[in-house]
């Protein structure tokens, strides 16, 4: 591949748009552009790049033309796009024909198709991973309280389970307590299994799990953990956030570091040879 020096940001909600954006730019991307969602992206996010087009979820003809006008060769996306919005909006025809080819309708299938029409006009969707490295801790990472021996066991059982329902595209996180599953990510999203979990938990010792799809595709969403979901946990049980080593992106730190501790709650990177899953 040729050296990318201008990159065009797919813009999602949350944090991870920005991060994206400076760590490209300590990189040395010499131009960055984005394409962003009203009611999702933040509006500072204009601040961010050179040059920024605004469209609503659902809009494929129009986002690929504002692509083609800023001569976008090269793209990324980057933050939470629910996909379940393209079932409460109207998207224009090019959206419906791409939603009516899909047998299956999840967040890989969805984005996949976006990814094959962005090829057709000449525009490839790449991972934002090469630049995110600094951002993704490593095996034997931990932040915050010290993980108990029933944290320990709780991670490695929460991760089987986490990528046997990755298998099946159910979701990515689950909450455990002790051996047992309290809550599984389904389409509502990780916010509300979390929440879901804590309650079930009787409101302590709840382990939160969350992996990669086995060959997961880094184009359509990398795993992040970061203040919101740190604070999403506050108070409802959870005692640990347990996150796949080298795949998962810590955002905000080391400002999540510190809240951990100030919270009571375990940061910790975990990870398991593919062979053995």
């Amino acid at each position: 591949m040729e050296e990318i020096k201008e990159l065009c940001i797919i813009a999602g909600n949350r944090n991870l748009p920005f991060v994206v954006a400076e760590q490209a730019r300590k990189a040395g991307m010499e131009r960055i552009t984005a394409i962003a969602f009203d009611g999702e992206t933040d509006p500072r996010m204009s601040e961010a790049v050179d040059e920024i087009r605004w469209v609503k979820v659902g809009q494929v003809s129009k986002t690929l033309r504002a692509m083609k006008d800023m001569g976008v060769k090269y793209c990324v996306m980057a933050g939470q796009v629910a996909p379940s919005n393209l079932f409460h909006i109207r998207p224009d025809l090019r959206g419906v024909m791409i939603l009516m080819k899909l047998k299956k309708r999840n967040a890989h299938t969805i984005f996949g198709a976006i990814g094959d029409e962005l090829e057709k006009e000449g525009i490839t969707l790449i991972s934002a991973v090469p630049w995110l490295r600094p951002v993704m801790p490593g095996e034997g990472f931990t932040a915050g309280v010290t993980p108990s021996d029933q944290v320990r066991s709780d991670a490695e059982y929460g991760f089987d389970i986490a990528k046997a329902i990755s298998k099946l595209e159910i979701g990515q996180t689950v909450v455990v307590k002790e051996g047992t599953t309290l809550a599984v990510e389904g389409w509502e999203g990780t916010d509300a299994c979390i929440s879901r979990g804590g309650e079930l938990s009787g409101g302590k010792g709840a382990v939160v799990v969350k992996v990669a799809r086995l060959n997961h595709d880094m184009r359509f969403d990398i795993p992040c953990v970061g203040m919101k979901t740190l604070e999403n946990c506050k108070g409802k049980g959870i005692c640990a956030i347990v996150f796949e080593a080298n795949k998962t992106l810590l955002l905000d730190q080391p400002e999540i570091c510190s809240y951990a501790k100030k919270i009571g709650i375990t940061l910790m990177s975990y990870s398991k040879p593919e062979a053995q899953l």
